[in-house]
């Protein structure tokens, strides 16, 4: 049974950082794409971005391009999401997500490209 568990995820004012942690349990993490989503209150759940199997090509959505970096751990069985700059609009609850694959370009976005989730890490962002 394939599970992700989030963590680092707290109360940063704004122009701040937080790196979030996602570690996988239950499957290959080398032959895994993993991603993260967000979800504010009252919004559906948005693309943040995303990795391949070798972290060789990551994949961004337009509002953290820039700010944001996706890495991951291959031996530690663990994926990153590093938030530089952040703004009160990054306030959300942030997921980690996995799918099987590995090269390419991880330009998976929709939340049914993904089938294994985490329960979420929640990020507030003052200003």
């Amino acid at each position: 049974q394939v599970q992700l568990e989030e963590s680092g995820g707290g109360l940063v004012q704004a122009g701040g950082s937080l790196r979030l942690s996602c570690a996988l349990s239950g499957r290959d993490f080398s032959a895994t794409i993993m991603a993260w989503f967000r979800q504010a209150p009252g919004e559906e759940r948005e693309f943040v971005a995303a990795i391949n199997w070798i972290g060789s090509s990551t994949y961004y959505g337009n509002s953290v391009k820039g700010r944001f970096t996706i890495s991951r751990d291959n031996a530690e069985n663990t994926a990153y999401l590093q938030m530089n700059s952040l703004k009160p609009e990054d306030t959300a609850v942030y997921y980690c997500a996995a799918k099987p694959g590995m090269g390419g370009t991880p330009q998976y976005v929709r939340t049914q490209d993904f089938e294994s989730w985490g329960r979420g890490t929640r990020v507030t962002v003052s200003s």
